[in-house]
């Protein structure tokens, strides 16, 4: 499995919510990317696309999908999108990451992310303000190793 798009595999997230029913905010799809991200990251051992999540006030955000779906504000994406092209094993991988977690919204999500040690040590020494961002970029060789001990993906022994 090559590494994809950012932009593919944010809108097979946002068609398969639309797909299941589900709603799905920018907020919500932030964190369903970062999940994706460190999954791969722990399963694989390399990330799924590029791209740096920052560890704003309420989660990981990629700027790009930020900026790209920032004028829905806390709406739904009620934006359509087709289903987008991706290999086999993304597309497997990515359904089996929304099972587990596609129902959830963005607040279940977030209590998630707050217990991610990833997340809390990248706000490390973030100031408090008004909208939440931070510059503080998450390690990936971090993500990996917490959501693989989430996973259960350890070595015996380690």
């Amino acid at each position: 499995m090559g590494r994809q798009c950012v932009q593919g595999v944010t809108n097979y997230i946002v068609w398969d919510c639309h797909e299941a029913g589900s709603y799905i905010t920018l907020a919500k799809l932030q964190k369903l990317l970062y999940f994706a991200q460190a999954r791969h990251l722990a399963m694989h051992g390399e990330p799924l696309f590029a791209g740096r999540f920052e560890a704003w006030s309420h989660g990981p955000v990629l700027r790009s999908v930020h900026r790209r779906f920032e004028h829905f504000g806390w709406r739904a994406l009620d934006e359509f999108i087709p289903k987008p092209e991706l290999d086999c094993h993304t597309m497997r991988f990515l359904k089996e990451m929304l099972d587990d977690l596609g129902s959830y919204d963005a607040r279940q999500l977030e209590a998630m992310i707050r217990r991610d040690d990833a997340w809390i040590a990248a706000r490390q020494g973030a100031p408090e303000c008004v909208d939440g961002r931070w510059e503080g970029v998450i390690s990936e060789d971090l993500m990996r190793d917490v959501h693989r001990r989430m996973l259960n993906l350890e070595p015996a022994g380690v």
